[in-house]
């Protein structure tokens, strides 16, 4: 098994070559591993977000991530592969032992998968290339895009395999919380929902009136124009069921992998009124501007 293979590699002691990394990104070729199948090359990654792009994949690449978290062990793993992800596997090492997260048989490009890595131990991925009696391993080019998420509020809604989803409503605090700590904040109209049962996800097209804050740039505007409208898509369950309403929102949330994924998304006036309240008993945890 494919497993056996690379829990011998690192027992017995075969030859592990470090690679060189930038501090969040590694681009590298498998050539030494075609050359000698006893070759393992490692690299280590020191930020929360970046990529692994393997280029003519040889016998195992072992990838430890290790951000400085100290002040927050319990970690979330997501990756996502790229859609060039082909004749290989992904597995999670824990105490020595590895467990497959990513088959070969999937669907990259498309589906994330995520993972807990709690404790001292930082997250260590194996990527297995596929036996190739054809020569076809040396075409291809693979790899994935990761997130370590911490304990972000916001991380239980990316709906992605692994993580524990919600579709309940936020009550006042969490929604105070959200306007502090989501990674967009923005006020707009819902245009248009749609559904991807494949997913087991729905896209809702946002009409943004004002963009509080974003953390890329999720929301566009439609024209060169400065004042024009900006618009946007936001991701959450399928089996949430949300649907189109009138009216304006507050959507709040996180990004992952360049998608916005949606958190709390109260009715405007609503958040107004929980907003005030708070405002008055000084319970709010930050400043929020109001028009």
């Amino acid at each position: 098994m494919l497993s056996n293979v690379i829990i011998m590699m690192c027992t017995l002691g075969l030859q592990l070559r470090h690679c060189s990394a930038d501090l969040c990104n590694w681009t590298g070729s498998g050539f030494a591993a075609g050359v000698d199948s006893r070759i393992v090359l490692q690299v280590r990654l020191r930020c929360t977000e970046g990529s692994v792009r393997w280029v003519y994949p040889g016998q195992a690449l072992r990838v430890v991530l290790e951000p400085n978290l100290s002040t927050d062990r319990r970690t979330t793993v997501c990756i996502k592969p790229s859609p060039s992800f082909r004749g290989a596997s992904v597995f999670i090492e824990r105490a020595g032992e590895l467990k497959l997260l990513v088959t070969e048989g999937g669907r990259p490009g498309r589906q994330v998968y995520c993972f807990r890595a709690d404790g001292p131990h930082r997250p260590v991925l194996y990527l297995q290339s596929s036996p190739q009696t054809d020569g076809a391993w040396s075409r291809h080019t693979m790899g994935f895009r990761y997130e370590l998420l911490g304990n972000r509020s916001a991380a239980p809604n990316v709906g992605h395999r692994g993580l524990q989803t919600s579709c309940r409503p936020c009550n006042d605090t969490e929604l105070l919380m959200a306007i502090c700590n989501s990674d967009f904040v923005v006020r707009g109209h819902i245009k248009n929902v749609s559904h991807d049962s494949e997913r087991q996800t729905s896209l809702l097209e946002v009409s943004a009136v004002r963009v509080y804050w974003q953390r890329s740039g999720v929301f566009e505007q439609q024209a060169a124009a400065p004042e024009s409208p900006r618009s946007g898509h936001i991701h959450t369950l399928l089996q949430c069921q949300v649907k189109p309403g009138d009216g304006e929102f507050l959507f709040t949330g996180s990004e992952h992998f360049g998608e916005a994924w949606l958190g709390c998304a109260p009715r405007y006036k609503d958040f107004l009124s929980v907003y005030k309240t708070a405002w008055v008993a000084r319970r709010n945890s930050c400043d929020f501007p109001l028009d």
